[in-house]
């Protein structure tokens, strides 16, 4: 209906019950509903996908920045467009267990990040926190990530609260190499 602005409904097959209403389908989005891609267990060995990106390409496993200790990736199911984790490469499930230089430097990569996406797409401001536990709303406990993500003034809008959908305006590889070449060198 929006195309042709009118007010009569269009033919909507398949879709249910004719409302007049435009669908955008992200099918993408069941992989995380379902589960796709979580450890079936506790341990490294259980399928955690934090300990398997990082023996992949940066391209194939989004990753925007590798340092010693942590790397930076592109959350796979983002909340907002740049949605980056800071993840340690030790399997280690809780905060108060990572080494001194683990936390140094996955304090450093989130300050990187953060001029990264300032730089890149001109964020106003971050959501940046860690949910530790399944209780706190971890999806994936085991394995300690940090979400740093990217906000813009006026940046929500009713496709979240109305459509549970996210509209995410690049690819991942796309926003993967924007971020990696706007990562600072320091």
């Amino acid at each position: 209906m929006l195309h042709c602005m009118t007010s009569e409904p269009e033919q909507q097959w398949g879709v249910g019950i004719q409302d007049a209403f435009q669908r955008l389908w992200t099918p993408h989005r069941m992989a995380y509903i379902q589960g796709e891609n979580k450890p079936t267990g506790p341990g490294a060995d259980d399928g955690c996908p934090f300990c398997s990106i990082p023996a992949k390409s940066d391209e194939d496993g989004l990753i925007v920045r590798r340092g010693e200790q942590v790397y930076a990736v592109l959350n796979l199911y983002p909340y907002n467009g740049g949605h980056l984790m800071v993840v340690p490469y030790r399997h280690v499930a809780d905060y108060t267990d990572l080494t001194d230089a683990e936390t140094i430097e996955l304090a450093a990569l989130t300050k990187q990040a953060m001029t990264a996406l300032r730089t890149a797409s001109g964020a106003h401001g971050f959501n940046i926190g860690m949910n530790q536990g399944t209780v706190a709303g971890a999806g994936i406990a085991a394995h300690l990530h940090q979400h740093i993500v990217p906000r813009w003034g006026g940046d929500t809008n009713f496709m979240p609260v109305v459509g549970h959908t996210r509209v995410l305006p690049q690819l991942l590889a796309d926003t993967r190499k924007m971020l990696a070449d706007a990562w600072p060198t320091a």
